[in-house]
């Protein structure tokens, strides 16, 4: 075998390592972004399951509280009100995760209404007999371990968010993320109202 003939074959070689290396890169990092933007997605959803499930409870606590207190109807415009909010926003897609004031309506919606649901709980202090009912326990009890869910996996969301962020943002992978349309996405963040589920200890 020439010498010439050596040179090209290596040089083949190099190129081929080269190209083959470059291409696991890109590939690794894109499929890497997709994985994680997928575990958003999930996590997202569990989000909504929690929040949907707040909802759902919402008319039955709101029904039961009414047996009892049927003059408090600020609380329960407030309330009604609320749950018109999110209805009109409806099941946010993971298009909100991506724009920053969809994603403050969104949040805001919800804050109002766990806001609303702290006051129909403490307006129930001033009736015990409501206070003991069975029916209005185990609302709340289902409420109270909602409130706690709905901040588990918000807790999840945002370290999946977090970990996604700081992987398309490293460089040189976030020339990857420019090149195929990944771009951050929102976290929840800490209101006075949403530092704590509402108080549903009596």
């Amino acid at each position: 075998m020439s010498k010439g003939l050596q040179k090209t074959l290596i040089t083949v070689g190099v190129i081929l390592v080269c190209v083959i290396a470059v291409y696991s890169f890109f590939a690794g990092s894109y499929n890497k972004m997709v994985e994680l933007d997928e575990q958003i997605s999930t996590q997202w959803a569990q989000v909504q399951n929690q929040y949907q499930r707040r909802l759902d409870l919402i008319p039955n606590l709101v029904n039961t509280v009414k047996g009892y207190a049927a003059h408090e109807s600020e609380v329960f415009s407030q309330i009604a009100e609320a749950r018109s909010q999110i209805g009109n926003i409806g099941n946010a897609n993971n298009s909100v995760l991506e724009n920053e004031e969809s994603f403050q309506k969104f949040q805001e919606a919800q804050n109002n209404l766990s806001s609303s649901l702290s006051r129909l709980l403490m307006i129930t202090e001033n009736y015990p007999d409501l206070k003991a009912n069975e029916n209005f326990l185990a609302l709340q009890d289902q409420l109270e371990g909602t409130e706690n869910r709905i901040s588990t996996e918000r807790n999840r969301f945002n370290e999946a968010v977090g970990q996604y962020n700081t992987y398309i943002r490293k460089f040189p992978k976030n020339i990857i993320a420019n090149m195929n349309g990944f771009t951050t996405k929102q976290k929840f963040t800490a209101s006075d109202q949403a530092q704590s589920a509402p108080q549903v200890e009596f």
